[in-house]
């Protein structure tokens, strides 16, 4: 089914568009914000636009880096498409999948879920792997605004644990990678253990086919071209949720290059952390996608 479109608005000399979908991956409709850089609409001659992905973090929706994350701002300047997808299924009503914060809704961890309750319809996984892009490529609308074949990932916290993770487990389909203050080792950070606990048991072995510090040991695919920033102010890096040295460690133990773990003193984990550094983090896609 197409997409239908709840809001148009002007942004940067591009539009966002406000989309809902249905979902057979979640089993429910999904909200999509999608980006269009000025380019897409020129006359005579549009350009379909190379696609960067942004996985958001913990509670979040896909309003909330479209209006604080200042991304738009350089992706227009540089003929650049922005996706912003949901953080999980919304309205499955499962036992306790509003009891907290970090788990259940908006809390989906981009992985399918093999326990149940939530292996039926928590399937971020496979959502933004193939479903989502394979139906917006397909769109009447806007599949040919967009170059399917020049796509790239990034995300926040949560959200960074899901771009590093499906980059690393899929070679190939995504150009690059960055992440804002990702979940780097969500195995042995207490974020990721309740997570992985609920969606896939007590097997820290299946953990491991999730995990971007595990995954790195077994990276085949040359240049990593993985931006990674950290607040040194942010008090979840201070509390031990995010272990970006355990992946940096991980990679360099393994002989991966491409790596750019940067710490950026005295910044948090908010959106102000992600406005300062988003020109960083849309050039280093637009460099890999062929714009810079």
């Amino acid at each position: 089914m197409p997409f239908e479109t709840k809001a148009t608005i002007a942004s940067f000399g591009g539009k966002l568009h406000k989309l809902t979908h249905p979902s057979t991956s979640t089993g429910t409709p999904m909200a999509v914000n999608l980006y269009l850089p000025p380019q897409s609409f020129s006359s005579p001659n549009p350009k379909p636009a190379p696609l960067l992905i942004y996985l958001s973090g913990l509670t979040c929706t896909p309003e909330n880096c479209s209006e604080k994350g200042f991304l738009q701002h350089r992706a227009s300047q540089l003929g650049l498409a922005l996706l912003y997808p949901d953080t999980s299924p919304r309205g499955l009503n499962l036992p306790g999948e509003t009891a907290s914060w970090d788990f259940g809704a908006s809390a989906g961890f981009y992985v399918d879920a093999t326990q149940a309750p939530w292996k039926d319809g928590y399937r971020m996984e496979s959502y933004i792997t193939r479903e989502l892009p394979q139906a917006l490529f397909s769109d009447a609308e806007f599949g040919g605004r967009l170059d399917g074949d020049r796509v790239s990932i990034m995300g926040h916290s949560m959200g960074g644990h899901g771009a590093l993770t499906l980059y690393l487990k899929n070679p190939g389909m995504y150009k690059s990678v960055s992440a804002f203050a990702p979940i780097s080792n969500p195995g042995k950070c207490p974020w990721g253990e309740k997570a992985f606990s609920g969606y896939f048991g007590e097997d820290r072995e299946e953990w491991k086919k999730h995990d971007a510090t595990e995954l790195v040991k077994g990276w085949t695919g040359g240049d990593l071209k993985a931006l990674v920033d950290v607040g040194t102010g942010d008090n979840f890096y201070k509390q031990g949720q995010l272990l970006p040295e355990n992946l940096e460690e991980a990679a360099r133990e393994a002989g991966v290059e491409g790596l750019t773990l940067r710490y950026q003193e005295g910044y948090d984990h908010s959106y102000y952390f992600i406005a300062t550094f988003a020109d960083d983090h849309v050039n280093h896609a637009a460099k890999h996608l062929g714009l810079l």
